[in-house]
Parts: structure tokens; C-alpha cells; sequence
């Protein structure tokens, strides 16, 4: 059990203002470089500082020590050790890199353990290997032969299962099950089938039992649970065709034993129906094929994948957790896995992946259904994974809220690297820590969401409405593209429209999974789905209903549930065409499929309420309602990204303040308490009682979140007065200030002349571009992020060299500067014709980023020629000039100048800061008229958070609107004011040559874009306080 603490009866003062570990996120810590047990160790005490409670222990891609080795798991006893000595909790990981299964390809050594899809052609191959032989082989071998007839219209006419060598009178197509290609990724391997229990056995073996026999005393202790990342049957993104007439290759999920299973599950071979699940008859017979292969892949996958595995973690008392592969769509997840929800049954903390600042709905609604019905203590969440070096911690609270109100309790943050030598760096940034300049900064956030988990990992859920979950209803719709896609499109979009009106009018709701629905009954409770119980369901424009589904939904309405349905009666039962439902259908609730009509039908069902005072709901909030012990739950936060006054214009409005005024009513009568989560405090606050509900109105700015505690009334109303100062004088700061830098500044050098060996010196190019231009030549690959990992490489001599000259102009001579390189130790430098002695002097951002220091910089052409020893593990990376100077960027050139004296408020980047990426502290004097306080306004800003210190003294932080900073106590006279911002390393290490402004996918590729989308001209972004502060001096 994760929340030993919840077994108190109240949530203390102290726990609250406090919390421990276990309510703390515990990052994806990435193990990248050579395991150093004294660098492990000095890393924790960072993520102790940044307020984490844990850490996820996650080989990624740079591991130089062999996984699951004597060496590597001695470095794993030592975290555990390091964790249990700081009170922090040591997560486990399963895979090397991911997706889960192959264990680093120490599963998939074994050929018949390997990924294998079944794959068409309309030409022979020639694989007629046994399949026997095949299958120990890893090679294809064939399945089976149809003649294949399409009618003018596109329909399935007939078809026929054929001989090898027989003719046909239409298409024929040869059937093959290949298995999946080898892979640098999985360390020259391949994926697992995940659908072949044997397999999944042997992933166990090597992995789990590796775990249990070296750390097993410490499972529910200080090492509470084990993460399984992106499993999955099939990793395509689609397997339907095109259209009725497509002749080209055909690619489904398959196993090794998936004919003779199906057979056994289902009493028929689906070899001799087989064309039927990738065309479509006319009168749609085809369907139950389609269904029922579906149904099978789901099955299998939980079965084989999941079950085996959640079952031997609950026999060793560690927790299952993680998440699948392409959780948010039918589509998607069918074709991944069949359905998702049938796996979370099988986690001890089911989870969920959000990448890139997506605000899926649909995933975390699936997973928190189940957490609710099963009864699961928590849910996980992988966040703020893919959102790039300055996504700021507005960013990381938003998305941090959304997820709480719908019930994640466990946050992942991705990523945290070891190290950023070479291709670290471009592992889908940023690293939440001690690289970030922010990091002692972030117990702001954390504090603030440990805060959240205390209370709602408390009590039972408050939710009466269940909504049949529709992804059976896509997977009798997956026929060829030109004649299903529309009817998939409207599935898909009737599910997220079904998630999101009931969310925006605050008519919470679970999903209910038809194939664990009879799993979850209740013959005492004909209402119950687990250990949830509903007044109304909801059947979202179904196409298909199982005859369990209706059996259930039946007695459902006699024991007084509502069931309402939205649009038509489903047509088909166990994907079958039938009349099944239509007696169901007559004796229900039927509506259109809009969202006023749903949301009128399940008005009678509403527990809470949240509008604006314009009486329209307030479709920008969410809420999770609790029930606990000695009182409920409310935690009110965000779904939607801040805009101005209604509209986006295409962008998110962070910094115009527009707060709204919104009424919150929840039935019942209750006492209010509000729990500040980012000050810790317990506050009283307005509201009153009315015709049974409790009203409380409350001002909301964007990034707020509220957490109330309702208790029995004491009073019917309550008026809560705030103490208001009066202002003495106000001013904009209009002029540019002094400043201080928390680091030097920074002159990237990243396109340089370059010499192969003993070759000419040609023309200036991007030096990631140079590695790839001689990795070519020498016939080695190309590293971008998806090499094997070098503990699986053998160490050769790097018996080439690659000479960088890098050319710079300076309008001044500076000294004191220093240079900053990977592998320093081992780089030959010469600077101005001047040998560089490669003594190491300490660090830039990261340690394997170190620093030698140079001659002066002289007034003119100054040339830096670097000469790297050069083989298959050699990183040539970006280097950097470091020093008290400023730079000017000309275009894709760069000029040393001057440091400017003072900073005005604006981007940075012009006033000789482009590639600068720590923190800057403005400096200005303030003269107090008398004895008062003083409120900072800085509402536009591009950094992390403003701290605010007064005389030397940290007095508070501008993070979130209304973007205010109120200083109490100030004593007549002057004063020394200081606004930090806070940087990141964008404009030192980021994607800086991609041309795509609107691009989100921060991986390895942005950082090596070509054509159109490349530029050499560097792309920098805004970075400093914009807008001149506000300074009101009050009394």
C-alpha cells in the first residue's frame, strides 16, 4: 500500500502543510551515461531539494553499464540505499529504454519471442519455411492463400481459401506472418510479443525476478512499485487498408499460437474467414470477424501481458504500474492493444502517458473509471514529457491540475537526465534537474501538488453516472478507409464529445468497460460496477452492445437506474447484426446526440455546479468531489489553456489577467474550509446555504486551482472580509536597470569549417550534420537518439580524427573566458594558434559539459580549432565560449561586444544575451514614504517564475496571475528591490535551426530538420521580464 498514512481518520494540519514521500512525484530519472555510484547519489539530494518524494530508476539511451548486471544492480541497492537514508522512495522500471517486453533484447534473443504481424501480399514472397522451423528461425513463413473478389462497388463478393500453387479467379493473396525487423533500438533485437504467454514468462524471468532477487526486502518499504512503459500488441498507428481495391501490403497484430487459440476462445478458424477482417460484404456479415479478432488481441494482450504480470507483482507486494502505448483514441488503442481498459484492472496503480501539453480528456477519464471501479488506491501519470526546455512552471501547474481533477495521484515528470553528453541532451527535453536553472525553485510546484494528493488519495469517489465505454462499436468499423473512415470518424469524434460536454457541465461520469462489466457485477447490487454504484448510464451512439451489456443494463432499470440512450438502437450485438437491444431501447431514455439534450437528461444526477456569473457553465473547470471520513473533497481546476476575454486567437493568452467570477454549488449542506495547497494554510471563506446546496462565489484568475474541505454546517452563511491596503504611490519602471548574471554569459559556437583526417578543410556547417557527414563516409550510423547502447558496443580504438574550426569577430578583448566541451579531457584544442592545455576547471549546465580555461579573446577574427579523436561512440556536440562579455547575433553569425551595462525590460536576446540560458536579476532602489508594504505587478514574462528579494532577503515569487507580489513590513526609507527571472536552456541547447514555429514534438529530429524546415539562421526565443513591473507602495 502506497498512502499508509490514509488509514487515519482525518488529514492532519501538519501532514498537509507537510507531505511525505509518498505523495510526492518521483520523476523518470534517466540513466544515460556510465553509472557513478557517487553521482547517483548526489543527484538525489538534488530531486530532494527540488521537493520530489522518489525517483523512477529508467535506463534510457547512453547507458554505458550493462542492464540487469551484477554492476547494475549493485547501482540500484545503492539509490535504495541513498533513498531510504533521505525518506524518499526508490521506483523500479522494467525495460531498457521502452516499450516494455524484450528486456533490452535479452528477451527477444529468442526468435520466437519476437513481435510477428501477420502480413498480406498480392505477390509470392517465397517464405514457405515450415512454421515450426520458421518460428525458432525468426524467419516469415506463410499462412495461408485466398482468392479475393471485389465487387464494382467495392463489397467483399466472395472470397475462397486457396493452395499455394492454386490460380485465382480474382485477387490472390498470399498470407505470411513475419516477424518484427531487428532494431538498434532494442540493441539490435526486437519487440516482444506481448500477446504470447510464454514470452511474456521469460520477460519475467530476466526482469521481475532479477528485481526480486536483489531488492525483494525492500518491495512496499521504500521501493513501492515497479513501471511497465508502452506495452503493446501492435505498434502501427493503423492497420485498415485504404480502399476495397488496395493490392499493396497489409499489416495486422499476430502471435505464435493466435490461429489456435482463437479456435479454442471462439470454436471457429479465423484462417478460413480471413479476408474478412480487412474488407467489408454488403450486408455487413463481416462484422463479427472483425470484432471478434479485436476482442481477441485485447484478450490475449491483458491475459498474456498484463494479468501475468500484475499477478506476480501482487504475489511479491510491489505495485504494477505504468501505462500502455496510444491511450486517447478508438481507433488508436484498438489497434495497439484492442481496448485499454481491459488491462487496468490487472495495475496495482493503473496510469496514463501525456505528452507535449496535450489535454487528453479520454485517457485519464479511462483510466480514472477504472482506478474508481476497482478500487485501485492512486493513479499514475507520465507528464510534462516532450514540452521542450522553456515550458515554465505556469505550464507545469496547469497541467499538473487537469490530471488531479481527474484523478491522478501519481505524478511522473519526464525527465530527469543523469547526464547530457551527447545524444542526452535531445531526449525529448526539458531535464527537471539540477541542469535546469529553476530546479531549487521547483518545491513550489511540488509542495503544491503533494498538498493536492494528501487529500484526494482520501475517501471514495462521489460519481452517479456511467457511460458505456464505445470502442467495440469501432472495431466492427474497421473496413477499408474510402468506405469506413467517415463512420470512424464519427465514433471518434462522438467520443471525445461525449468526454467533453459531460466534463465542461460538470456531470462527472465513469466509463464502464463492456468485456469487465460482467467481471464487475454485482447479483446483490444490480447497479454496481465494481465497487462503484450508478443512478444513470449512458449508451453514446453504440453500434454494438454485448448481450452481457444488456443483460446488465436490463436489470439495471428495474432496480431504478436511469439508462439513457443517445442517437439510434445499437444494430449489432456481439457484432453481430441483431434485434437484441431494440426491447432495451423501447423502454429507455432516448435523446439526441447533443450535448444539451445529454446534459438535460442527467440534470436530476448533478452534485456539483461551477458557472459564471453570465449563468453559463464555466466549461474551462473541472472538478473531483470525495468523500472521506469526516467530511468531502472539492478540487476545482482547469481543463483548458488561459485565453483573453473568450477567444485563443490561436495562441494561449498567459499574460493578460481576466479573472472570472464563478458560482460553485454543491448538494448538500456543508461548512467550507479552503486548504491554500500553495501556502500550506487552512482559511476560512465566504459562502452560504440555499434550497439544500452549499454556494460558495469565488474569483478565479487562470493557473488558479481551489481545494476545499466540506464539513457539517455550523452556520448558513459566512462572510469572510480581507484586509485591503491603501496605495501611497504607484510606478512603472521605465528605465533600464542594473543586473546581475547567476552564470556567465554564453557565445554558442555550432557551425564550423571541418577536415576529415588528413582531408581539406570544408565549408561552415551545423555540426551534428558534420557527425552525420562522416559516420557516412565511414560506413557507421548515425547516432540520433536511437543507436544500441553502448554498454552493448565494444570499445575500439577511435582511430579517425574530425578537426572543427570554429571562426568568431569580437569588438573587444576579453579575458578571464573559458571554454565548455564534452570529452575535454581528450579534444585537442588550439585557440588563436595557441595550444589550450585541456585542464578541466569545473562545469557548464551539465557535468559532462566541462570547462578549460582559454587565452584572452582578442579584438578581431579569433579561431578555435578543436581535433576529436573520432569512432562509432564518439558524441561532436555543440561547445561554448564562456565570459564576462556581450554577443550580438548577426543572421547564423555571432559578435563578441561589450556587456551591456544595463538591462531594459523586454527580450534579452537583443541586448547581448541570445544564447544565454541561467537566471537574471534585475536591480532597482525603492524610497518608502513611511511604514508599509509594497506590491511587485510583473505580468509579462518569458522564464520559469520572478523571484522577488527586498535588501538581500527572499520575500516571495511571481509565478502565476494576478502576478503580484505584496512585501509586508517595509520600513520607511530606501530599499534594495531585486526581480529574478528565472532561465532555461532553450537558447543554449535547443532545437535553434528548425524553421516550424508551431512545431511540438521536441525529439532527437528537430534538432537535424532539413528542406524547407531548416534554417542556419538562429530561431531564439524571448527570454527576460517583457513588460516594465509595476511597483505600488501601500499603507
Amino acid at each position: 500500500m502506497l498512502y499508509k498514512k490514509n488509514r487515519a481518520k482525518t488529514l492532519t494540519k501538519e501532514l498537509f502543510e507537510n507531505p511525505t514521500c509518498e505523495y510526492r512525484a518521483a520523476p523518470f530519472w534517466s540513466w544515460n551515461a556510465k553509472l557513478d555510484k557517487a553521482q547517483l547519489e548526489r543527484q538525489i539530494g538534488y530531486m530532494k531539494q527540488m521537493g520530489f518524494g522518489g525517483f523512477h530508476m529508467h535506463p534510457r539511451t547512453g547507458l554505458d553499464t550493462e542492464y540487469l548486471s551484477d554492476e547494475f544492480m549493485e547501482m540500484i541497492k545503492a539509490c535504495c540505499d541513498k533513498a531510504e537514508a533521505e525518506q524518499m522512495l526508490a521506483w523500479l522500471y522494467d525495460e531498457d529504454r521502452w516499450s516494455s517486453g524484450p528486456a533490452g533484447g535479452k528477451v527477444t534473443r529468442h526468435k520466437k519471442f519476437r513481435r510477428k504481424r501477420l502480413t498480406l501480399f498480392t505477390e509470392d514472397k517465397g517464405w514457405n519455411t515450415p512454421k515450426d522451423t520458421a518460428i525458432d528461425q525468426g524467419v516469415p513463413y506463410l499462412l495461408a492463400c485466398y482468392d479475393v473478389v471485389i465487387d464494382k462497388d467495392g463489397y467483399l463478393a466472395g472470397y475462397s481459401r486457396i493452395g499455394y500453387g492454386d490460380s485465382a479467379k480474382g485477387t490472390k493473396w498470399y498470407a505470411y506472418v513475419v516477424n518484427e525487423a531487428e532494431s538498434s533500438w532494442f540493441n539490435n533485437q526486437t519487440y516482444v510479443d506481448a500477446m504470447d504467454a510464454e514470452a511474456m514468462q521469460e520477460f519475467i524471468k530476466v526482469t521481475y525476478e532479477r528485481y526480486n532477487e536483489v531488492i525483494s526486502d525492500r518491495f512496499d518499504k521504500s521501493v513501492p512499485a515497479i513501471f511497465t512503459d508502452e506495452p503493446n500488441a501492435n505498434h502501427e498507428y493503423s492497420c485498415t487498408i485504404p480502399s476495397a481495391e488496395y493490392t499493396g501490403r497489409i499489416s495486422y497484430g499476430w502471435s505464435r499460437f493466435f490461429e489456435e487459440e482463437y479456435q479454442k476462445t471462439y470454436g471457429s478458424d479465423i484462417l478460413d474467414v480471413l479476408p474478412e477482417l480487412f474488407w467489408i460484404k454488403k450486408d455487413r456479415s463481416d462484422s463479427v470477424v472483425k470484432y471478434r479478432y479485436f476482442d481477441f488481441v485485447a484478450k490475449m494482450f491483458s491475459e498474456n501481458f498484463s494479468k501475468q504480470l500484475g499477478d506476480w507483482c501482487n504475489k511479491h507486494k510491489i505495485a504494477f504500474t505504468g501505462h500502455l502505448l496510444r491511450e486517447p483514441q478508438l481507433t488508436s488503442q484498438s489497434v495497439t492493444c484492442g481496448e485499454t481498459m481491459r488491462n487496468y484492472g490487472k495495475f496495482g496503480i493503473p496510469g496514463i502517458d501525456i505528452l507535449c501539453d496535450q489535454i487528453e480528456l479520454t485517457t485519464a477519464k479511462q483510466a480514472q473509471s477504472a482506478v474508481h471501479q476497482y478500487g485501485k488506491e492512486g493513479m499514475l501519470s507520465e507528464l510534462y514529457g516532450v514540452t521542450n526546455w522553456d515550458f515554465d512552471f505556469r505550464g507545469h501547474k496547469f497541467q499538473g491540475d487537469w490530471q488531479a481533477a481527474l484523478g491522478v495521484t501519481v505524478r511522473v515528470p519526464h525527465l530527469a537526465w543523469l547526464s547530457m553528453a551527447g545524444e542526452a541532451k535531445r531526449d525529448y527535453p526539458a531535464s527537471i534537474s539540477y541542469q535546469s536553472p529553476w530546479y531549487k525553485e521547483y518545491p513550489i510546484i511540488e509542495d503544491h501538488f503533494a498538498r493536492v494528493n494528501t487529500a484526494l488519495t482520501r475517501g471514495t469517489p462521489v460519481v452517479s453516472v456511467g457511460v458505456l465505454h464505445p470502442v467495440e462499436s469501432y472495431w466492427i468499423s474497421a473496413g477499408p478507409n474510402s468506405q469506413m473512415s467517415t463512420q470512424v470518424a464519427s465514433l471518434e469524434e462522438n467520443f471525445k464529445n461525449i468526454t467533453t460536454w459531460l466534463l465542461e457541465n460538470h456531470l462527472d461520469f465513469d466509463y464502464v468497460c463492456e468485456s469487465q462489466l460482467p467481471e464487475l457485477s454485482d447479483k446483490n447490487n444490480p447497479r454496481a460496477v465494481g465497487k462503484m454504484s450508478y443512478e444513470a448510464i449512458v449508451v453514446p451512439g453504440c453500434l454494438t452492445l454485448r448481450t452481457t451489456t444488456i443483460e446488465y443494463l436490463d436489470k439495471f432499470s428495474k432496480a431504478g437506474g436511469r439508462v439513457i440512450f443517445t442517437g439510434s438502437c445499437p444494430e449489432f450485438v456481439d457484432g453481430v447484426v441483431s434485434n437484441k437491444c431494440h426491447a432495451l431501447y423501447q423502454n429507455s431514455v432516448v435523446v439526441s446526440n447533443d450535448c444539451a439534450s445529454i446534459s438535460e437528461a442527467l440534470e436530476d444526477f448533478r452534485t456539483v455546479g461551477l458557472r459564471l456569473d453570465s449563468g453559463a457553465p464555466a466549461v474551462n473547470l473541472l472538478y473531483n468531489y470525495r468523500a472521506d471520513s469526516d467530511g468531502n473533497w472539492l478540487f476545482i481546476a482547469h481543463s483548458k489553456h488561459p485565453v483573453f476575454d473568450g477567444h485563443s486567437y490561436g495562441v494561449s493568452q498567459s499574460d493578460v489577467t481576466n479573472p472570472h467570477k464563478v458560482t460553485i454549488t454543491v448538494t448538500g449542506e456543508f461548512t467550507p474550509v479552503e486548504y491554500d495547497t500553495l501556502t500550506g494554510k487552512i482559511l476560512p471563506i465566504s459562502y452560504y446555504i440555499e434550497n439544500g446546496r452549499t454556494v460558495i462565489d469565488r474569483v478565479i484568475y487562470a493557473y488558479d486551482s481551489l481545494l476545499l474541505k466540506l464539513t457539517a454546517p455550523t452556520e448558513k452563511s459566512m462572510t469572510v472580509n480581507t484586509e485591503e491596503y491603501e496605495e501611497l504611490a504607484r510606478y512603472d519602471i521605465k528605465h533600464a536597470l542594473d543586473y546581475k548574471l547567476s552564470e556567465p554569459n554564453v557565445l554558442l559556437l555550432d557551425l564550423a569549417e571541418y577536415a576529415f583526417d588528413d582531408g581539406e578543410y570544408m565549408e561552415k556547417e551545423d555540426v551534428l550534420r558534420i557527425d552525420n557527414k562522416f559516420r557516412d563516409l565511414l560506413g557507421y550510423p548515425h547516432r540520433s537518439g536511437k543507436l544500441a547502447q553502448p554498454y552493448t558496443m565494444p570499445r575500439e580504438p577511435e582511430t579517425h580524427t574530425l578537426h572543427l574550426r570554429y571562426t568568431f569577430e569580437s569588438e573587444i578583448e576579453a579575458s578571464g573566458v573559458q571554454l565548455a566541451l564534452e570529452d575535454a579531457e581528450k579534444v585537442t584544442v588550439h585557440f588563436n594558434g595557441e595550444v589550450v592545455p585541456s585542464v578541466v576547471t569545473g562545469y557548464f549546465t551539465d557535468e559532462s559539459i566541462k570547462t578549460v580555461n582559454l587565452p584572452d579573446i582578442k579584438k578581431g577574427i579569433n579561431t578555435l580549432i578543436l581535433d576529436l579523436p573520432f569512432g562509432k561512440r564518439t558524441n561532436v556536440e555543440w561547445c561554448y565560449i564562456l565570459g564576462d562579455f556581450g554577443v550580438r547575433v548577426c543572421g547564423c553569425e555571432s559578435i563578441v561586444t561589450s556587456r551591456q551595462q544595463k538591462l531594459g525590460f523586454g527580450d534579452v536576446t537583443p541586448q547581448g544575451l541570445p544564447f544565454y540560458g541561467a537566471n537574471i536579476t534585475y536591480v532597482t532602489e525603492l524610497d518608502m514614504p513611511q511604514d508599509g508594504a509594497v506590491k511587485v505587478h510583473a505580468s509579462n514574462y518569458r522564464g520559469s517564475l520572478i523571484g522577488v528579494s527586498l535588501d538581500g532577503v527572499r520575500v516571495g515569487n511571481i509565478v502565476l496571475p494576478p502576478y503580484d507580489c505584496v512585501i509586508e513590513n517595509v520600513a520607511k526609507g530606501k530599499h534594495t528591490l531585486e526581480l529574478t527571472v528565472y532561465g532555461n536552456r532553450h537558447n543554449s541547447f535547443g532545437a535553434l535551426h528548425i524553421v516550424n514555429e508551431a512545431e511540438r514534438w521536441f525529439g532527437p529530429g528537430v534538432w537535424r530538420t532539413s528542406g524547407d524546415n531548416w534554417s542556419y539562421e538562429y530561431k531564439l526565443k524571448r527570454f527576460g521580464i517583457l513588460k516594465s513591473p509595476v511597483i505600488t507602495l501601500m499603507k
